[in-house]
């Protein structure tokens, strides 16, 4: 039977693995995606209430994989953000810690994008050949030996590929056939995504808002039709609790998540869908096998009070993109252990403390204990008032050292 030579097959279209693939077909690698689902070009999209939020460390990532340039949408930048302690419908504390990214004299923290946007930048790239031959909707059988990789479709094509990249999600299969051990942490919380119009600007600021419940972020996006002023909204509470909200009607809905918000956008609308889900954290034990490369949450999951989980994924995917094309520059094989021993060592010790730190966040700040409280709104406020403190978290807020 005819075999075809990739240099690398990507398995998962999702917005990792579909960015490394045009990441490495950018840069002449030739790449085989697969994934169950059809990827269809989504021209018409309905606005859906989701958004991602691409830190400034990530957004190199999206540009030399073309991406960045064909987003059908204009991202909105995050240019403040303002942390601040309370409880739903009271003020908040007075201690507060405001970050402005020309404190730095820097551009922005990052950027927010519709999901749609960057699934329609995506489908038309997979979708569009150079470089990137794509199979789906589709079902493999893959077959990693010591030379190479075997992928047979359903369909009964064949390709041999030097390396293999899940990008399949938390429930990966791959990484279950390569015996790649998971240890997951469950936080008995769900969160929360919407979007909402409101009659204020939002400045492009953000707000991260501590609640007893769990934080609650307000996220700047740019105006989408019938709606000049638009926000993301994300916040997490006890699961009980938020199965409770899931079930209210959409005015029930909207006043609850004013009550968390509270007032200073003025009077607020729902917009799209709504969005409930269970919240865990999840850490491969190692990230690699025999021709095999764990990216995104095939790796890692973390819990979302930091907005990071998917900046960590694209970080996976620049970092071991950088490193296939090296290889096939130099004419190495890309699948070698050496390269997958170095990728390892890059992005797992940055994929643990990010967990580590949003672990200890969700502890310390997922509390209504008065003493606990009091404690953490003095270090917000001692962070706002010392310089380098402060600049070193708004580094960190940008994805970058």
């Amino acid at each position: 039977m005819t075999e075809t030579s990739v240099d690398v097959c990507i398995v998962g279209a999702g917005p990792v693995g579909g960015s490394l693939a045009a990441r490495l077909a950018e840069g002449g690698a030739r790449v085989l995606v697969v994934d169950r689902n059809p990827l269809s070009p989504m021209e018409h999209p309905d606005f859906d209430g989701r958004a991602y939020a691409i830190a400034a460390g990530s957004r190199p990532l999206l540009e030399t994989a073309g991406l960045w340039q064909a987003l059908p949408f204009q991202p909105c930048p995050i240019e403040q953000i303002r942390i601040s302690d309370g409880k739903p419908g009271r003020p908040a504390s007075s201690l507060f810690l405001h970050f402005d990214h020309r404190e730095l004299g820097a551009g922005p923290f990052g950027w927010m994008i519709e999901a749609r946007g960057l699934r329609i930048a995506l489908n038309r790239r997979l979708n569009g050949g150079r470089g990137i031959t794509l199979a789906a909707p589709a079902e493999a059988r893959i077959e990693r030996g010591e030379d190479a990789a075997v992928v047979t479709l359903v369909s009964g094509e064949r390709y041999r590929a030097g390396l293999v990249i899940a990008a399949e999600g938390r429930e990966s299969p791959l990484r279950r056939a390569a015996a790649i051990p998971a240890i997951r942490y469950p936080y008995r919380q769900s969160g929360i995504v919407c979007a909402i119009a409101h009659g204020e600007p939002h400045n492009n600021t953000a707000l991260e808002h501590f609640l007893p419940g769990g934080p609650f972020a307000q996220l700047p996006l740019g105006p989408t039709v019938g709606a000049p002023h638009v926000s993301a909204i994300v916040f997490t509470e006890a699961a009980p609790v938020a199965a409770a909200l899931a079930k209210l009607d959409a005015p029930a809905f909207t006043r609850e998540v004013a009550r968390r918000l509270g007032d200073h956008l003025g009077p607020i609308r729902l917009l799209g869908r709504r969005w409930h889900y269970p919240l865990s954290a999840l850490l491969a034990t190692r990230y690699t096998d025999r021709r095999l490369a764990l990216v995104g949450d095939a790796a890692h999951g973390i819990h979302p009070i930091a907005g990071q989980g998917f900046n960590l994924g694209l970080r996976d995917a620049g970092a071991l993109g950088d490193l296939v094309l090296a290889a096939l520059a130099a004419g190495e094989d890309p699948g070698n252990a050496a390269l997958l021993a170095r990728y390892q060592r890059l992005r797992r010790p940055d994929n643990i403390a990010m967990l580590a730190a949003t672990d200890a966040l969700d502890r310390l700040f997922s509390t209504d204990n008065p003493l606990i409280r009091r404690a953490r709104d003095l270090g917000i406020a001692a962070v706002h008032r010392v310089p380098p403190a402060k600049r070193f978290f708004m580094r960190r807020a940008m994805g970058v050292s």
